[in-house]
């Protein structure tokens, strides 16, 4: 049987950590930040984890089960 590939997309979106779990950044930073406050876009910037029910299903994209 032949190797599962990665898929790309996710491998630049996640990454794993020491424990397993699987970290993320926030959506709605990139654009039409006049808009949203600065303490909007402050929580914006940092890092959140995968909720556990999409977890299985990222990890299979990452080739990890």
């Amino acid at each position: 049987m032949p190797k599962m590939k990665t898929k790309s997309s996710a491998k630049k979106r996640f990454k794993v950590t020491g424990t397993g779990k699987i970290k993320r950044k926030h959506a709605f930073k990139s654009h039409i930040l006049t808009k949203k406050s600065k303490k909007r876009k402050l929580r914006l910037t940092h890092d959140t984890l995968v909720h556990k029910a999409d977890e299985s299903n990222i990890k299979q994209q990452l080739s990890l089960k």
